[in-house]
């Protein structure tokens, strides 16, 4: 398994270079960077390089509404939330993915997808509507890579579905305006910083045509697929009730499954799925943090790998998460897979947890041959962690002889979360000493909140 801080042969530096010219890395190697006139030289003395850590599932818009239903299900925990949600306006969903983002950003992560679905019908006197092009604005400002879903519902409360009428769309008004996003924000060529996927938000949200047809216009685009699938025992006995089959048989049917989609938790995988998901290409976005604060379980991520189905990690929408950091989710990943497994301490290692962090997203979001590694000729998205701390120091460094050398991985996932010293995003800097350089996070703090208080002003 090849894995971040190796070069194509899977080699670990103890004492090692990156050099980046513009936004690709040139070199990887042991021993110190070669003389290059006038470029720049960081110190990385007691510090741990990794790929930048790509998150593959959130709702940026859900910053807005933290703590609310703690004890409740999904279905009951949506049934509370979508009506406040529906009140939301683009100015507001700036505010929150602008801080979503920082935080993402401050934690190490260089890529983020967000899945928004949300698109009132009737939003108030003056309100702007246009949510996606607030999210693109805000991650261009934050100066991550930004991977939107336009997702879409048309299965309403009077249709038999869960969300309120008021936040769905019409079916061929939901189709169109995925085109538009595609043709107005996604970037196809290389290095890009914006590409584009279609998104029908999940099963018990969206009608088989919505699904269906949604990947038909995705493949005639060239971009690629998200959807919700298979997070709760409620979904799985859904389907089999009211479908017939399985959620990923359901999936399977109406074209979701393939090496251009990727699907968000998929806690609830017989081993026919698991083996259907390796066959055809399908990736899961594994999201221990939510999945385990909703109550919903934890995904089969051991056996998904032993298939050889890719896996990579996701925050989910900060209202299941409360704000979990990519890097928090290796850390996560790992445990739970371990109290999950009858394989226990066996069943994910620190070098796997973080291999999800970062080359397991960017297979997912299909950009594994520019990102997730350090190796030459990749964009030089490359976080630097700090390992000298006093919590970090003795699992990073340890005594410095013998057989027990330190584990700079196993400090970085194991331990707490390590200081960021540097995040390069296509070689320019985000991040430095811990600060953000791109945005304000005081100003985007005090942003959020003006927004959350207009958000409760409108009840």
């Amino acid at each position: 398994m090849d894995g971040p801080g190796h070069d194509q042969a899977g080699a670990e530096f103890r004492s090692g270079h990156v050099t980046v010219a513009g936004d690709r890395i040139t070199a990887v190697g042991e021993g110190p960077a070669p003389d290059v006139p006038g470029a720049r030289r960081i110190d990385g003395t007691g510090c741990l390089a990794t790929p930048g850590l790509v998150n593959t599932h959130h709702h940026l818009y859900q910053w807005l509404t933290q703590g609310r239903a703690q004890q409740s299900v999904l279905f009951d925990w949506l049934t509370e939330l979508y009506p406040v949600w529906a009140r939301i306006d683009a100015g507001q969903v700036h505010a929150a993915a602008t801080a979503g983002l920082a935080w993402l950003a401050l934690s190490g992560c260089t890529t983020s997808t967000d899945h928004h679905y949300i698109f009132p019908r009737a939003p108030r006197a003056g309100g702007d509507t246009d949510a996606l092009a607030a999210e693109v604005a805000a991650a261009a400002r934050v100066g991550l890579r930004f991977h939107p879903c336009r997702g879409s519902m048309d299965l309403g409360r009077s249709s038999g579905g869960l969300p309120p009428d008021e936040t769905v769309e019409d079916t061929d008004a939901a189709l169109a305006a995925t085109e538009e996003a595609v043709r107005r924000f996604h970037d196809p060529s290389p290095g890009a910083m914006v590409r584009v996927a279609a998104g029908p938000c999940s099963p018990f949200s969206v009608t088989p045509r919505l699904m269906r047809e949604s990947a038909e216009l995705a493949r005639r685009l060239g971009v690629r697929m998200h959807t919700h699938l298979a997070e709760t025992r409620e979904e799985d006995a859904y389907c089999r009730q009211a479908l017939g089959r399985t959620p990923a048989e359901y999936a399977e049917d109406l074209g979701w499954l393939g090496p251009d989609v990727w699907l968000a938790h998929c806690v609830h995988l017989d081993e026919a799925a698991i083996r259907r998901f390796a066959a055809t290409g399908t990736s899961v976005a594994h999201c221990p943090t939510s999945n385990a604060r909703l109550g919903a379980g934890i995904a089969p991520v051991r056996d998904l790998l032993q298939a050889g189905a890719a896996v990579g990690l996701g925050v989910d929408g900060a209202a299941s998460s409360e704000g979990t950091s990519v890097a928090g989710e290796l850390r996560q990943a790992l445990l739970a897979a371990r109290v999950r497994d009858e394989r226990g301490p066996s069943a994910l290692t620190a070098r796997q947890a973080l291999w999800l962090g970062t080359r397991g997203g960017a297979r997912c979001l299909g950009r594994d041959d520019e990102t997730g590694a350090l190796r030459p000729g990749l964009l030089a998205d490359i976080a630097l962690w700090r390992i000298d701390t006093l919590a970090h120091d003795a699992i990073g460094h340890g005594p410095g002889g013998g057989d027990w050398g330190g584990d700079p991985v196993a400090a970085l996932v194991l331990g707490p979360a390590a200081p960021l010293e540097l995040l390069l995003v296509g070689g320019a800097p985000v991040v430095e000493g811990g600060e953000l350089r791109t945005a304000d996070p005081a100003e985007a703090a005090r942003a959020v909140r003006a927004a959350r208080r207009r958000l409760a002003d409108l009840r």
